[in-house]
């Protein structure tokens, strides 16, 4: 009787488990609350204070603050350094926090380093599922970009980082103006094709709730899809999953997969062609740095050397989250493409404030000068009248 009594209690949990996936399966809708303000020189915006786990991870330079671009949608920026801007975005199901190693290694008194993470992870708005379409996160995050009256960027992106961030970048034309790409794809399918077997499993209905939200953890499988496994230890996964646990809203990291188009049909596919079209008009310079043990986009390296045919390409033995394996490498490629695209300070010509005392005048020099004055030129005098050049620099 007891084993029955067990036995019937496990099937009516398993259902109420079931029926939450099934029937409460759009997720719920939390907007973040911040305290205090934090100012730029685009505005004031809204601080959050980061909680002790992920304050950990960074250091006390670090500005942590929100953008609405809609109301209720609230994107979470990282950002620290000043100097030239450098945009990097994130992949799923990770956040800005994934590139906190590359921060490590820049010059951060020489670049201003900002790190928005897409709505749905991280601290950023927890959405419905019917919410996560590719136009509203390439406008979600362009707005935030706007908001900080940005004149120039060099872009950083990977995973699906790679193709929202061009999307932004697409809206914002004038933006980019150097970029690194690290493993991700930028292309709308032409066939029907699934980007990995997860991918194809998944897209299921049903089915890829209860594998990612009953039987397993998506974020429990990272280390899975690295060159290196330790390089995604519990805390590190702590910082990309427990915000939205915490939340109590982990369904983008499922929907956000699900948004990978499979073929031409796809509702993603339309929009993603017009940012592959975008890219492959782009005339700036790049960097490629991929990892090869990348189970999921390791293979399509040839799309980007395509994409980029003029871009140097460093392949290493890292995996898809190539920003916990490489910091170094993809740091001084950012730095390579920095002092490329930046301008140039120009020098300091300073004129004298006031005229040097004229020698006494012979009878020699006055002579002299009554022969030279009908020979003066034009460029002479206007070199005479050369106004002070000031140095500039570019402060942002």
């Amino acid at each position: 009787m007891r084993n029955i009594l067990i036995g019937a209690a496990a099937v009516v949990f398993a259902l109420i488990v079931l029926v939450n996936v099934l029937f409460g399966g759009q997720g719920k809708f939390v907007t973040p609350e911040g305290e205090g303000v934090v100012e730029l020189a685009s505005g004031s915006f809204e601080a959050f204070p980061l909680p002790d786990y992920a304050a950990a991870a960074v250091t006390d330079d670090y500005k942590s603050y929100f953008v609405e671009v809609e109301p209720g949608i609230k994107v979470h920026m990282l950002e620290v350094g000043s100097g030239y801007p450098v945009y990097l975005q994130h992949g799923n199901p990770t956040n800005g926090f994934l590139y906190r190693k590359i921060v490590a290694e820049l010059p951060t008194d020489e670049v201003r380093v900002i790190m928005p993470t897409t709505v749905g992870l991280g601290f950023s708005t927890k959405i419905k599922k019917k919410q996560h379409t590719v136009e509203n996160h390439i406008r979600w995050t362009s707005e935030a970009l706007r908001a900080l009256d940005l004149e120039e960027v060099v872009y950083v992106g990977q995973d699906w980082g790679g193709m929202l961030g061009m999307g932004a970048m697409m809206e914002n034309p004038d933006l980019p103006k150097g970029a690194v790409l690290l493993n991700t794809a930028i292309r709308a399918p032409v066939e029907k094709v699934d980007v990995s077997r997860a991918h194809a499993i998944v897209k299921t209905p049903i089915v890829g709730e209860i594998l990612t939200e009953v039987v397993f953890s998506l974020f429990d499988s990272l280390p899975d899809v690295q060159g290196d496994p330790a390089s995604m230890p519990p805390e590190v996964l702590e910082l990309y999953s427990r915000p939205l646990h915490d939340d109590g809203n982990i369904k983008a990291p499922l929907t956000l997969m699900r948004m990978v188009p499979d073929g031409p049909d796809h509702p993603s596919t339309a929009k993603i062609a017009e940012v592959e079209a975008y890219v492959r008009g782009l005339d700036i310079p790049a960097e490629i740095i991929w990892g090869m043990s990348d189970p999921i986009l390791g293979r399509t390296l040839p799309l980007m050397r395509e994409q980029f045919p003029n871009a140097p390409v460093q392949e290493t033995d890292a995996g898809h989250f190539i920003q916990e394996e490489r910091p170094v490498e993809i740091a001084e490629a950012i730095m390579r493409i920095v002092n490329e695209v930046r301008p140039t300070e120009k020098p300091v010509i300073v004129e004298p404030t006031t005229e040097p005392a004229a020698a006494p005048e012979t009878d020699a020099d006055a002579s002299l000068e009554a022969g030279a004055e009908d020979d003066t030129t034009d460029a002479g005098e206007t070199q005479s009248e050369q106004p002070e050049v000031l140095e500039e620099t570019q402060d942002n």
